[in-house]
């Protein structure tokens, strides 16, 4: 289905601007913009997958990964085709890559299942879950299709969750901020060249938007990918820490996750992650004071469990995606500190 973008400028030319990520595409008639979804149609910029589903399914929130919000809860997950940026690192780049060389405007319009901004509310209640996440592509490229979901998801009392990699604009932010419950951002790199060489993207529009989220009071956690000779020096791991500290609180839950070549888009070449490099990041995010530091993507480290910040009594349990033992009050059993965690 195709709907008029939300938030765009008209050129001379009947060219397009558009204004939903921090590209600014400048799009000629008869072509898409660099997210692959977002195309100009005599004039006027018009989204092609609006109501177009390619992925669908209720996964555990702890899989987004949101460890703090809602936790033991299933989240409906949802995401059209698309992405704006162009990760080396992509695992899931046969959907969120395929528009922009593979596939035709009329593929897009057609691939994946109709299932439009009502009907996902409803499956949401139906399964009894929560919260909607608009996930495993850039939600930023379908804010249409998004933002219509997450209006009547508010007003049917369910919570949204954004998994992002941070790169929209302002007018998106504040379009979305009102409905807005959680977000978790990826944070791939922490210098301009290194998101220029491996994403097509800039760091500082990324830096903004956090700051930005967690002064609205959205609820936000950070992931970042640790790869091999790309991501995982200590000098990087110091600066995120200290940004994320300083930044946007010490409350912040950071998760390092480990690099699996085999699903990635370009980077076959690498090894995975060294747990020991995992465990570096982890410790140097605790030693810059951050309370929640969490390894992800390796079953069984200590490090995917939740502690107490204040006399590190292990309160939540985790198991990969599975919550075996959890605090429901969110406070510390033993010495009666917060978990700056979000219940229902």
């Amino acid at each position: 289905m195709q709907k008029q973008a939300y938030i765009y400028e008209k050129l001379n030319d009947n060219s397009v601007r558009c204004q939903t990520c921090s590209h600014y595409c400048t799009i000629k008639p008869g072509y898409r913009g660099k997210c692959g979804i977002r195309g100009n149609k005599n004039g006027e910029l018009i989204l092609l997958t609006y109501g177009q589903a390619i992925a669908s399914q209720i996964d555990p929130i702890e899989k987004k990964p949101f460890f703090h919000f809602l936790p033991a809860s299933q989240t409906f997950s949802v995401a059209t085709l698309g992405c704006n940026l162009n990760c080396s690192n992509c695992q899931n780049w046969e959907i969120s890559q395929s528009t922009k060389e593979k596939l035709s405007t009329q593929e897009i319009m057609t691939l994946g299942e109709k299932l439009l901004p009502e009907e996902i509310v409803k499956k949401a209640q139906d399964n009894a879950c929560p919260s909607i996440s608009y996930t495993y592509t850039e939600p930023t490229v379908y804010l249409e299709y998004a933002l219509d979901t997450m209006k009547l998801s508010r007003a049917a009392g369910l919570k949204n969750c954004w998994v992002s990699n941070g790169f929209m604009s302002p007018q998106t932010r504040e379009l979305i901020l009102p409905y807005l419950d959680a977000i978790n951002i990826d944070l791939k790199f922490f210098d301009n060249e290194s998101y220029r060489r491996n994403c097509s993207a800039r760091l500082e529009p990324i830096l903004e938007n956090l700051r930005a989220f967690k002064q609205a009071d959205v609820w936000l956690e950070i992931t970042t990918l640790s790869i091999p000779t790309l991501s995982d020096s200590r000098d990087m791991f110091a600066k995120m820490a200290y940004f994320i500290a300083n930044d946007l609180g010490k409350e912040t839950p950071w998760h390092i996750s480990q690099f699996e070549p085999a699903i990635s888009a370009r980077l076959h070449h690498l090894s995975r992650t060294p747990v020991e490099t995992l465990e570096i990041a982890c410790d140097t995010g605790l030693k810059a004071g951050l309370k929640y530091v969490y390894s992800g993507n390796v079953p069984g480290l200590a490090s995917e469990d939740t502690y107490c910040p204040k006399c590190k009594t292990k309160m939540i349990d985790r198991r990969g995606y599975e919550v075996i033992r959890l605090d429901k009050d969110g406070i510390c059993d033993k010495c009666g500190e917060k978990l700056d965690i979000v219940l229902r």
